[in-house]
């Protein structure tokens, strides 16, 4: 398949059938970066109530008094309870970003510590550090080139390494870079140009390299992409199986750590395309934690090209296939000792679907997405992206240079807000049918609860219940709105905020001013507007 920047890579089974997958979010901003956005927010008094004249919901336009404005239209009287049970936890790096490796070689770089990328360091930093992931289908199509130039296409030489090393110590990024395994195939990649062969001693030399360039920012290595699917590839389907992968994994292991011994707890592994219970935990089980110290799988809700097209309010339904795979993941995690994260995901592969995963829906989606996967015990999540077409990525560039932080990045600064700590039990009730999903972090200040509202009319009035006297409350929230409109559009791909402010492209960001609200004992009350998410700070 023709590479797509900001596309889908590789093919996967979603659940039987085959399809293209690709790019990992960053770690949040932990329980330090919600306070101190929230602490600098100037505050009012009072209760939540209705104003005399309603304004839409949460509008970016409305003045902000310090009392979080009644949303206009339906309102539902719901409650939420948070106890003490711990439900799973979100730990440091836990939102990462991923890229194509063919990024460290284009021309200009997209990675690299000069002031004309200042945009694209001060974005990573707004929602780090975490890791960064350098994979997908590209890792199987270069070869490493010691004596190479840089920036030549098929190839990985120093100065493209040296280039990533600077801008991950720029931003304060860690790095899980993959290497090619499938150019050790009978068939490898050749564009006519190009022919990406590799063997365990290039793969060795490259590893060698970038250990000495990234040192501890090299926060471990994947061999090979998608290995899962090298029977349609590089090697012949009637004996590409699990066994021979692992033998030839074992020989890349090998090499690798004989020559760079300090990066013998750094292998992760397999980067599986969708095979969880037949590939990714079995080779989890035959590794063993002595051999690999993660296992990394990809995920995507489905093909962006399918027909009918997926559609935005598809994307925010519940996902139960995500569900069942990590609870796959998270048991094979529990047998072997070895933790797993989605190290490649994103909505729709295929490139995605406009309006869909480049739509404001993909804010919204993302935050279940992340929390799901706190909950289902995977440490973390890489978003693929990169590019400035009409699918998903996070953030939008061009010419080396970001152009854009789109509605995904949003909620992932969103969910970075939240704080790092364990994650309590946020129970619902009152919603009926609604599609409304809430959590709560415990973190070392206090608890912050999410609440997500994806319902398309019905607002919410909700009680929360807590496990603490609430001495302070303090609200965010994350919304949409169009010039000339009453309300939120999850297909609009502009005009999302967070408290009424935007991401620029040169990586500024102000919240406004955060609502308080007025507690009652272990009690208090807020709005939850229709298409919208709202972050409450409890101290």
């Amino acid at each position: 398949m023709k590479e797509l920047r900001g596309a889908s890579d590789g093919v996967y089974s979603f659940p039987s059938a085959n399809h293209l997958t690709r790019r990992e979010v960053l770690q949040s901003a932990a329980a330090f970066a919600a306070t101190s956005l929230l602490a600098g927010c100037g505050a009012g008094g009072g209760s939540p109530a209705a104003p005399s004249s309603p304004s839409s919901p949460s509008s970016p336009s409305a003045p902000n008094t310090g009392t979080q404005p009644a949303p206009s239209g339906a309102i539902t009287q719901a409650s939420l309870s948070v106890t003490t049970t711990p439900t799973g936890s979100i730990g440091t790096n836990f939102a990462g970003l991923s890229y194509e490796k063919s990024t460290l070689y284009e021309n200009p770089y997209l990675f690299n510590a000069a002031s004309s990328n200042s945009g694209l360091i001060a974005l990573f930093k707004l929602i780090g550090p975490s890791i960064l992931r350098i994979g997908g289908n590209s890792v199987d199509r270069n070869t490493w080139t010691p004596n190479g130039a840089g920036q030549t296409e098929g190839q990985i030489a120093p100065a493209d390494v040296d280039a990533l090393a600077a801008f991950l110590k720029a931003t304060g990024w860690t790095c899980l870079y993959g290497i090619n395994l499938g150019g050790a195939g009978p068939k490898p990649y050749t564009d006519g140009s190009i022919v990406a062969t590799t063997t365990p001693t290039l793969a060795a030399e490259e590893i060698a390299y970038v250990y000495q360039a990234l040192r501890s920012s090299l926060f471990g290595f994947e061999i090979g992409n998608e290995c899962d699917l090298y029977g349609n590839s590089y090697f012949s389907g009637a004996t590409w199986n699990l066994s021979t992968y692992e033998s030839l994994w074992s020989q890349f292991r090998a090499a690798i750590v004989a020559q760079t011994p300090a990066v013998n707890s750094l292998c992760t592994g397999p980067a599986d395309a969708g095979n969880e219970s037949s590939w990714t935990v079995p080779f989890g089980e035959w590794a063993t934690k002595s051999n690999i110290g993660l296992l990394t799988q990809h995920y995507y809700r489905g093909n962006g090209q399918a027909t009918p097209e997926p559609t935005s309010a598809d994307l925010i339904l519940p996902d139960s296939n995500l569900i069942n795979d990590l609870a796959t993941l998270n048991a094979g995690a529990q047998t072997t000792g070895v933790p797993y994260r989605l190290s490649e995901c994103n909505s729709y592969y295929n490139g995605g679907a406009s309006g869909v995963s480049d739509g404001y829906c993909s804010a919204l989606w993302i935050i279940d997405f992340l929390f799901n996967n706190a909950q289902g015990g995977s440490v973390g999540t890489n978003f693929h992206g990169g590019g400035d077409g009409s699918g998903y990525t996070p953030i939008a560039d061009s010419g080396g240079a970001a152009v854009e932080a789109r509605p995904e990045f949003y909620g992932i600064l969103f969910f970075t807000l939240a704080g790092t700590g364990t994650l309590y039990t946020a129970d619902l009730s009152g919603i009926g049918s609604l599609n409304v999903t809430a959590y709560a972090v415990k973190t070392s200040s206090g608890i912050n609860i999410i609440v997500n509202n994806k319902d398309s009319a019905q607002n919410l009035q909700l009680i929360i219940q807590l496990p603490q006297t609430v001495n302070s409350a303090k609200l965010l929230d994350l919304t949409q709105l169009s010039s000339g409109t009453s309300g939120p559009d999850i297909s609009a791909t502009s005009g999302v905020t967070i408290q009424g402010a935007s991401v620029n492209a040169d990586g500024s960001f102000t919240a406004g001013a955060a609502y308080t609200l007025s507690p009652g004992g272990t009690s208090v009350t807020c709005y939850v507007p229709y298409y919208s998410a709202v972050l409450i700070q409890i101290t």
